[in-house]
C-alpha cells in the first residue's frame, strides 16, 4: 500500500512540474510537484524499508529428568518480539 501511494506521489508531482504549464498567483506548483515527489520517494523507502525488515524469532529448548520418576522431560519455547 504505501509503495503504491509513494509511486502515485511521485507520478503527480511530476505531472504538476513538468506536465502543466498553469500559472496560479496564491501557489507555486511546481514547488508543488516537487514537494510531492519528495514525500513520494521518502514513503517508498519507508515501505521498501518495512517490507524487507526481517522478524526475529528465538527458540529455547530445555532437557531435564524428572526427579520422581527418572523420565527425561524436554521443553520447547519459541517467540517472536512484538513491534
Amino acid at each position: 500500500m504505501s509503495i503504491g501511494l509513494g509511486i502515485f506521489l511521485i507520478a503527480v508531482g511530476a505531472i504538476l512540474v513538468w506536465a502543466l504549464n498553469v500559472e496560479v498567483e496564491w501557489i507555486n506548483l511546481d514547488m508543488v510537484g516537487y514537494v510531492l515527489m519528495i514525500a513520494g520517494v521518502v514513503i517508498v523507502i519507508i515501505g521498501l524499508v518495512l517490507m524487507f525488515r526481517r522478524r526475529q524469532s528465538t527458540s529455547v529448548t530445555a532437557t531435564s529428568v524428572d526427579p520422581a520418576n527418572g523420565s527425561q522431560v524436554t521443553r520447547n519455547e519459541s517467540s517472536t518480539p512484538e513491534l
